[in-house]
């Protein structure tokens, strides 16, 4: 077990960042971690940034972690990463949602959206791990968009056993332990399909 494990969850009002968040620490408690969390709500009902640290350890006194600090950042749509970038130490493993949610300033023409290339450019200064997976076409393809976050959390599970991250302790059955404690029992089979489709989404690219 590492000393501590800091994570960053990013994204937009209303994908589910808040609940992922809540996922992790309960992951990182199941796999024998103290873990901690604080969450920054931005204008989230407006489809504004939300982000949220989560630490794993074996001791943790506190859920805040500095800049370039994060070991690995889960990010719901890729504006939202690049925002949190220098919130990475170098080498981080980073898991993107390859979901662009243009902000008002982008929608009323003041600003650009940056593209793909700029966004890989960016992180590639920053670590070679950045691993991007398209959540809503696999969440699609299950029927149902709402668990994209589901599909997410699978693949960032597999990332973190691929990237040696974590050990045995987080098997997969933890994580869906966690999940299907917290979602209704008739969503169980869809959300255990999505977390497994998560995970072969980096697993075939390994």
């Amino acid at each position: 077990m590492r000393e501590t494990i800091n994570f960053l969850l990013a994204g937009v009002g209303g994908q589910g960042t808040i609940l992922a968040s809540d996922v992790l620490v309960n992951v990182g408690l199941a796999a024998g971690y103290q873990a901690k969390q604080a969450e920054v709500h931005g204008m989230s009902q407006r489809g504004g940034s939300v982000t949220s640290f989560v630490r794993w350890g074996k001791t943790v006194h506190s859920p805040l972690v500095g800049a370039g600090e994060v070991d690995v950042l889960l990010s719901f749509e890729k504006l939202e990463a690049l925002r949190v970038l220098s919130q990475l130490r170098t080498g981080a493993v980073a898991l993107i949602n390859n979901q662009a949610i243009e902000p008002l300033t982008v929608i009323s023409g003041d600003a650009a959206y940056p593209s793909d290339e700029q966004i890989k450019t960016a992180f590639a200064a920053v670590t070679p791990r950045a691993e991007f997976v398209d959540g809503e076409a696999i969440a699609k393809s299950l029927g149902n968009l709402r668990v994209a976050n589901v599909v997410l959390l699978g693949a960032l599970s597999a990332l973190l056993e691929r990237d040696q991250v974590a050990g045995p302790e987080l098997a997969a059955e933890v994580w869906l332990k966690v999940i299907t404690e917290r979602v209704p029992a008739k969503h169980v089979e869809l959300n255990r399909q999505a977390f497994q489709a998560g995970r072969e989404a980096v697993t075939q690219k390994a």
